[in-house]
C-alpha cells in the first residue's frame, strides 16, 4: 500500500471562514502529515465520496478514512483525534458515553 492509500482526507468548505480556520490548526497539529485537505471545489472531494451531495459536504467537515468509512462533524473530530498525536485528549473525551451525541449537536449549532 503506497502513503497515498494511508492518507486521511479532510473535507471542507473552503468559502467557510471557522471551517479554513479548522484546517489551518489541523495543518499545524498534524505533525506525521497523516491528513489530506480538500477544499469542496477540489475535483477530488466529490470524487472521494460520489454518494454525497454538495449540499451535505458544506454542512459539516468530512474525513474518509483508509478504508473509505466516512465521518462528518463531531464523529470526523473523534476519527482525526485518536490519530492526531496533539489531538489525543480530544479523541479520549468524544469516546466517553454521551458525549459525542452532545458534540453533535453542538457542531451542528456552531456551523451554521
Amino acid at each position: 500500500m503506497s502513503d497515498q492509500d494511508q492518507l486521511i482526507y479532510v473535507l471542507y468548505d473552503q468559502d467557510c471562514p471557522m471551517c479554513t480556520f479548522q484546517m489551518k490548526l489541523l495543518t499545524w497539529l498534524d505533525w506525521f502529515n497523516q491528513l489530506s485537505f480538500l477544499p469542496l471545489n477540489d475535483p477530488l472531494a466529490t470524487k472521494k465520496v460520489p454518494t454525497l451531495t454538495r449540499d451535505q459536504l458544506i454542512e459539516a467537515i468530512h474525513c474518509i478514512t483508509p478504508e473509505n468509512k466516512v465521518f462528518k462533524a463531531a464523529r470526523c473530530l473523534r476519527y482525526i483525534g485518536m490519530r492526531v498525536p496533539a489531538l489525543l485528549p480530544m479523541g479520549i473525551f468524544l469516546y466517553i458515553p454521551g458525549v459525542i451525541w452532545v458534540a453533535e449537536k453542538i457542531y451542528m449549532v456552531v456551523s451554521r
